[in-house]
């Protein structure tokens, strides 16, 4: 989407505002990457784990997650001067997976996010986004006392398609997640160039 500003000179420049996903498997840090980086207060639509949804909603190894992402997390940061990202965070669980298809509509790209504790979590969200050739890069969340593993590595364990970026970040910082999104914009620009040369040659 492309609104018009006027600048100081009272001419007008195109501000651009791309649309972004946020994706992964449930706890693995969505709702607090969108926080962390949001320059206005996320608008999040977070509910008590309940009862009912123990025998859907696998806690394993997020024991101390309490809220679960019903419908969407909303933030918005401007990476430069007339380039503002939308940031759509999705629900995590299987239940909820309906309401991709709706978010995605003219998304530019996605981020999914992945816990190396949890890793098959995140296959639901990197098969989405492949088989819809959405461009996608995966954010390893460097969680306390996990594993480390490289990029190398998980690029393997995920069998993502040649070129698939995949970076190491922490949902918390403001500035690496900055970075995780900025190499999305740019992995996505690559893709859409692309293959808006190969439609025409």
């Amino acid at each position: 989407m492309v609104s018009e500003h006027s600048d100081a000179s009272g001419g007008d420049t195109a501000a651009l505002a791309l649309k972004i996903l946020v994706a992964g498997g449930f706890g693995v840090g969505k709702t607090t990457l969108v926080g962390a980086v949001s320059e206005i207060r996320p608008l999040r639509t977070e509910e008590l784990l309940s009862e009912a949804g123990q025998s859907v909603d696998d806690t394993d190894g997020v024991a101390h997650k309490t809220t679960t992402t019903v419908a969407m997390d909303f933030g918005r940061i401007t990476i430069r001067s007339g380039l503002s990202l939308y940031l759509f965070g999705t629900p995590g669980q299987d239940r909820f997976w309906f309401l991709w298809d709706e978010l995605s509509q003219g998304a530019l790209g996605a981020v999914v996010l992945a816990d190396t504790r949890r890793l098959e979590d995140c296959f639901p969200a990197v098969d989405y986004f492949e088989h819809r050739r959405i461009p996608f890069v995966v954010a390893v969340n460097c969680f306390a006392g996990a594993r480390e593993h490289s990029a190398p590595d998980v690029s393997r364990a995920l069998d993502l398609d040649r070129g698939t970026p995949v970076v190491l970040c922490d949902a918390r910082d403001r500035d690496s997640g900055k970075e995780v999104l900025i190499r999305l914009v740019e992995y996505a620009g690559r893709m859409h160039t692309a293959r808006l040369l190969d439609s025409v040659g």
